[in-house]
């Protein structure tokens, strides 16, 4: 079936808000051209971007925000590039980080990988790669090594439909589940109603809005009534929203 126009460009505007997901990047560059162009290219994609121009400075924002990747320049001063990751995995910190900087010697490449960079692209760039290989890091980030997604205390195994939280089972029923997944995929963004009906009934469904507020209020009693920290906000008059892990012991919206 042939859907209207208005209806195909909310299906894709359903598509990319669910796919960026608002993400939370630090940009580590300290030739301010290319910060900015960083900045505001990334901006007008949808993302929130903080900018660091020297290593330091790069690791105390790193360290001090939750971020969903790291752009990261090799030639910095204070503290260079290579250093700067190494300090993050050795504090602990698994934000994925790609390198953008043009040294391109095979040697040069290897090391950043070795010590803990997740990709890497050299100068001059295609932003449209850019912004894929940071799509690709962060979803990878945020999908276990065995196929299933953490949130905080939440855990979810796609492949057998099983969800944790604080280790504890949490049994949910088709639907409650896919609408958790369709959320949890775009943590930290308000997902409109009329797309989160479509993902958990489909595009061709007649289920009215009511049903999708009946089906949240199952979900947040068995997600969020046990627990002191609440994860599903509301945004009146647009939709919902799973909260970031800093923001989930705030009060529920």
């Amino acid at each position: 079936m042939n859907l209207p126009a208005s209806r195909s460009l909310f299906l894709h505007f359903a598509i990319t808000l669910i796919d960026t997901a608002q993400m939370r990047i630090l940009i580590v560059e300290d030739e301010h051209r290319m910060a900015e162009l960083l900045r505001k290219g990334l901006y007008e994609h949808g993302y929130t971007v903080m900018t660091a121009c020297d290593g330091e400075t790069g690791l105390q924002m790193a360290t001090a925000h939750e971020l969903d990747s790291i752009v990261l320049d090799i030639g910095l001063p204070k503290m260079n590039g290579y250093q700067l990751i190494q300090a993050l995995r050795a504090g602990g910190c698994r934000t994925p980080v790609l390198m953008l900087t043009a040294r391109d010697t095979e040697d040069e490449i290897i090391r950043g990988l070795d010590l803990g960079a997740d990709d890497y692209l050299t100068k001059p760039f295609s932003f449209p790669e850019l912004v894929a290989r940071l799509q690709s890091i962060t979803r990878n980030h945020r999908e276990m090594g065995d196929g299933r997604i953490k949130a905080g205390d939440l855990v979810l195994d796609p492949a057998r439909r099983l969800v944790t939280r604080a280790d504890e089972s949490v049994e949910l029923t088709r639907l409650e589940y896919q609408l958790l997944l369709c959320l949890v995929r775009a943590a930290g963004q308000c997902v409109p109603r009329q797309a989160l009906m479509e993902c958990v009934w489909g595009a061709d469904s007649t289920v009215g809005p009511t049903a999708l507020d009946v089906l949240v209020n199952a979900l947040r009693a068995k997600l969020d009534a046990p627990f002191r920290k609440k994860l599903i906000g509301t945004v009146r008059g647009s939709g919902y929203f799973f909260k970031r892990v800093a923001d989930a012991g705030k009060a529920a919206r």
